[in-house]
């Protein structure tokens, strides 16, 4: 799976963002946020994204050891192992979960927990996968990215026939 580069960037800042808010309502407790990061996966098969990841932290502001922890957590292609793995992370009180992975990991996060943040990726449609409500307002505590393009096919012909409005093709 190839995510583009616009599509990194969203997610980092969204990352970024999500982070920051809860690391302030919990800064009395300890130091540093921890933001807990559950793929359904390997390390070996993701060490592209987490350079990515990780150098979009940097961006935002945040250092893995320095100002915040990061606790991973991998499932090894074994989803049956998802739900322990999400559980165990929000025992450790992680300010956020970012699933990554596929559904199974956003599924089993979500199931975990109703008040931690979570931010997830997904190729289908979040809605219809029960993360959130609606697309223009999530509600809950899951946001995340979809790289689901039909859902803009109606968009983008709107915009083309304003743009163009005397196309016939």
């Amino acid at each position: 799976m190839r995510i583009n580069r616009l599509r990194r960037r969203e997610f980092i800042t969204l990352l970024g963002s999500a982070a920051a808010w809860p690391a302030a309502a919990r800064a009395q407790q300890r130091s540093m946020p921890i933001i807990g990061f559950l793929n359904s996966l390997s390390r070996e098969g993701w060490l592209a994204y987490l350079a990515t990841f990780h150098q979009g932290l940097k961006e935002a502001g945040y250092v893995d050891g320095q100002n915040v922890t990061i606790e991973y957590r991998w499932a090894d292609g074994h989803y049956d192992r998802l739900a322990m793995l999400a559980a165990d992370l929000v025992r450790l009180h992680v300010d956020l979960i970012v699933a990554t992975g596929g559904n199974p990991s956003a599924h089993a996060a979500k199931a975990a927990t109703t008040t931690t943040p979570i931010v997830f990726i997904t190729a289908g449609d979040p809605v219809k996968e029960g993360f959130v409500a609606s697309l223009n307002r999530p509600g809950g505590n899951m946001t995340g990215v979809s790289i689901i393009t039909t859902l803009l096919e109606a968009k983008r012909l709107e915009l083309l026939h304003d743009l163009i409005p005397d196309a016939v093709r």
